[in-house]
């Protein structure tokens, strides 16, 4: 008995990923326009910062087979990668194309990271986002949907990422209450499609990470690790007050064992700009809190 206690107790104390077997992962858009032009020493940096995966946000101007050796050679891994929903090499593109270069990179899951703008709201993704009606998101729900289905037989999975537009209040074609969030939700099918929790955006739309979590059990499979400062104010037009993970308003001790607990996976550090210290230095006062939160 007193050795099962004591066990226990040290579990407890362990940190959060270590306990889990999970890696810190960082979602590289974190890094802005300069990862693109110092590739190999910035992937360098991450990878001596003690990150184990990345997410990528675009090809940063290289091949997939470029991008694998990058990778390769600063030990990390690329399991989920954000994939545009429009233009040749998006979801609207060829998707078996997409799907021999993901694998050639490594990648497992092929998030669309915005929605599917309608063509008469035009490319601006903040006026967009609240414009959107019932329909529009229903569209989206589709269209997720029907690439999943093509993806998932070459053995890539699918999701979907969230802002905070998704959940502007909307009413459906029945005049009841709805959100564009709860249209994907009941739109998309959970056996071809996930999604990953924007924690930061959640947040900044007012709602909160673990009642999601909860009303939604198995359809979060990753999640963007994003802190906010309590001076955000609730709204749907893409306004947030960003901060290093640890040093906001957003609970990561109750959280993360909550996430878990519902399924997800993937947890990648994602940072907002604009930065109070340099990009790389953030990732790292991100990273150091999140390997040694006990929760």
């Amino acid at each position: 008995m007193g050795a099962t206690m004591a066990g226990a107790a040290s579990a407890s104390e362990t940190p959060f990923f270590q306990r889990h077997k999970q890696p810190v992962g960082i979602q590289l858009y974190s890094l802005g326009p300069d990862l693109a032009k110092e590739l190999d020493a910035q992937l360098a940096t991450v990878s001596k910062i003690g990150f184990k995966s990345v997410e990528l946000a675009g090809y940063l101007g290289r091949t997939p087979a470029e991008l694998r050796a990058a990778f390769d050679k600063a030990g990390l891994v690329c399991p989920s990668a954000h994939i545009s929903p429009k233009g040749p090499n998006g979801f609207s593109g060829d998707l078996n194309k997409l799907a021999d270069e993901l694998h050639v990179i490594g990648v497992k899951s092929a998030i669309m990271p915005i929605l599917y703008i309608p063509d008469r709201l035009g490319n601006d993704l903040r006026a967009a986002g609240v414009q959107m009606t019932a329909d529009d998101w229903k569209w989206n729900a589709d269209f997720l949907n029907e690439k999943a289905a093509v993806l998932k037989k070459a053995g890539i999975i699918s999701g979907y990422h969230n802002h905070n537009f998704e959940f502007a209040p909307l009413k459906d074609a029945k005049g009841g209450d709805t959100t564009g969030m709860e249209i994907l939700l009941k739109g998309t099918d959970p056996n071809l499609v996930t999604f990953e929790m924007d924690v930061g955006w959640v947040t900044a739309a007012g709602h909160d990470p673990q009642a999601l979590l909860k009303a939604h059990p198995g359809r979060f499979t990753q999640m963007h690790v994003k802190d906010v400062k309590a001076t955000t104010k609730t709204n749907f037009e893409l306004k947030q007050d960003p901060t290093e993970v640890g040093s906001g308003m957003i609970d990561w001790k109750k959280l993360l064992p909550a996430a878990y607990a519902a399924g997800i996976r993937g947890f990648y550090y994602e940072q907002e700009p604009p930065f109070a210290h340099p990009r790389l230095e953030s990732a790292k006062i991100s990273y150091d809190y999140l390997s040694k939160v006990v929760a």
